[in-house]
């Protein structure tokens, strides 16, 4: 029998970690709430640094819980407020996960060996979230994005997850052993966040830093390739409005959208690091002879012969037939920039092309949600081009390949 001493000891003690618990679960979420602002400024800041353009992608993700419903072929504020929402309740999630429900431990972990374990966690949360849960839920998100960019995220929010023991600390109204840390840590980020805010300046201006990265070789190649890949995009714009007003199929319409928005996106890109790099705007356009060595490019006349369809039931398949045919022809080129670009930017947002091309091919043929999407994106990440799911899958289906450019 223990003595009422024992007993009290025993309450005080149980007492005393059921603070510490809901201390931590307090802790963990408002430092949620810090990293899921931090990160979204840092992708806000950097997307256009790596050839994306953060309007269409904050409209995908708002495509994860609001479905096809947030399409938009120019994405609108709302569409885009309700993809930051979203992010940051993700973000939130895990940091409260992280200390929160495995907080038992976590909580009492130094700010150093938080930092060890940071990145094996991003690769964990990005990973569980890419291929394991959203892929059931909405395969867009998973077929249009490259995994690397969820890695990235969940990277910058990761990265003040050390300013946990501090915050845990002041939290509690107690002096913290880890102040001098937290401050250190804090001012990295600090100014980390006006780097990367002076960076999109500078771009948002017309002066992308740094400058073109490459030799003469290289400039001339990647000057082709934005011009081809603009003119390029420029008709998939086209082809994919013609849909958004014709599709029968309300679904497909919604894909029209999408890739309307996509390329818009792209080709805005190119204009900006045009004019940054090589002065003029917009990108010029391509000659008579790019167009011709353009792989996948409509015909004049398969154009008006579609806009001929308009309302009938011919239009849906004739369409996706056209459109996976364009798709084709530029994850091609994506390919091949990212093999011979000059500036690693332009091979980075060359691999995003080739991933985004395959996964609307995808999309517009119909893969079941699943396992089926994470192999699919697994594939678009990493094969070249010709070996991709999509690709393999078309060529099951006897469509023929767009025919390959010649090299400038």
């Amino acid at each position: 029998m223990q003595r009422p001493a024992e007993v009290r000891a025993g309450e005080l003690a149980g007492t005393r970690a059921a603070s510490e618990t809901a201390l931590n679960w307090r802790t963990a979420a408002l430092l949620g709430l810090v990293t899921s602002t931090w990160s979204t400024l840092i992708s806000q800041f950097l997307a256009g640094r790596i050839g994306r353009d953060a309007a269409v992608d904050w409209m995908v993700v708002a495509s994860i819980p609001l479905q096809d419903a947030a399409l938009q072929a120019e994405p609108g504020w709302g569409v885009i407020l309700a993809g930051i929402l979203f992010h940051q309740s993700a973000d939130f999630l895990w940091a409260v996960v992280f200390f929160g429900l495995l907080g038992r431990w976590t909580a009492a972990l130094s700010p150093w060996t938080i930092v060890a374990v940071a990145l094996p966690w991003a690769i964990f949360t990005s990973s569980f979230e890419y291929f394991v849960v959203v892929p059931f839920w909405q395969p867009i998100f998973v077929l249009v994005q490259p995994y690397w960019i969820g890695l990235l995220v969940h990277v910058s929010s990761a990265s003040l997850y050390p300013l946990f023991p501090w915050m845990r600390d002041w939290m509690a109204g107690r002096p913290s052993p880890h102040w001098r840390f937290a401050a250190w840590w804090a001012g990295l980020a600090a100014v980390g966040a006006l780097s990367c805010g002076a960076l999109a300046f500078l771009g948002m201006t017309g002066r992308e830093w740094p400058p073109h990265q490459g030799q003469a070789e290289a400039v001339a190649y990647d000057q082709a390739y934005l011009r081809r890949m603009a003119a390029h995009h420029r008709q998939g714009i086209e082809l994919a409005r013609m849909a958004m007003g014709s599709a029968a199929d309300p679904h497909l319409r919604s894909l029209a959208e999408l890739m309307a928005a996509e390329q818009g996106g792209d080709v805005a890109i190119f204009d900006t690091w045009w004019r940054s790099w090589f002065g003029g705007w917009p990108v010029p356009p391509a000659s008579p002879e790019e167009h011709a060595a353009m792989p996948g490019m409509i015909a004049p006349d398969e154009m008006m012969a579609l806009s001929a369809l308009a309302g009938r039931p011919e239009f849906d398949p004739r369409f996706v037939a056209l459109m996976t045919r364009h798709h084709e022809g530029a994850i091609l080129m994506a390919d091949d920039a990212m093999r011979r670009g000059g500036d690693p930017r332009l091979r980075v947002m060359s691999h995003a092309i080739r991933q985004s091309q395959r996964g609307e091919i995808e999309l517009m043929r119909g893969i079941p949600r699943g396992f089926a999407v994470s192999a699919a994106a697994f594939s678009a990440l990493l094969e070249p081009a010709g070996e991709g799911e999509a690709e393999r899958r078309n060529r099951e289906a006897g469509q023929a390949p767009p025919h390959t450019h010649p090299r400038p």
